[in-house]
């Protein structure tokens, strides 16, 4: 019995596929992070789940951090897989505490950025990034 593994994947398209991917998914998790960062250092109080007891602020910091500092990021590839933790955290608890009492439809969004991110953390961004650029001239 072979012990090979044989594929007819273009490694060069898989990493145009994860430069896509990735702009895209945190590009769609700005959207959220930008208004949270206005809010942050707006003036007016803020008012923010506390689903694991952390208090509000803390809570609303960690979900600023990860969607806008982490989305860019990963936007640049750079520390991807680190980056990815907190945006897997963050929609983790989204997803399967915050949204559990309002049902499927508003578990569904965060449930495909909790996806998205788990995606990143195994594959990495990929050779159009940051963290390729940095590896490759430490390798030489």
């Amino acid at each position: 019995m072979k012990k090979t593994y044989l594929t007819t994947l273009n490694l060069q398209h898989v990493d145009i596929g994860l430069l896509i991917f990735r702009l895209a998914i945190a590009g769609l998790m700005l959207t959220h992070g930008i208004p949270k960062l206005i809010k942050f250092f707006g003036d007016a109080p803020i008012q923010f789940a506390d689903p694991i007891g952390i208090g509000e602020i803390t809570t609303f910091t960690f979900a600023v951090f990860a969607e806008f500092v982490c989305s860019v990021l990963v936007i640049l590839g750079f520390g991807t897989r680190f980056a990815v933790l907190p945006l897997i955290a963050t929609m983790a608890v989204a997803a399967l505490i915050v949204h559990v009492p309002d049902g499927f439809g508003r578990q569904e969004l965060p449930l495909l950025y909790l996806s998205g991110w788990i995606l990143l953390f195994f594959t990495g961004a990929g050779k159009y990034s940051l963290d390729h650029y940095f590896l490759a001239k430490k390798r030489k």
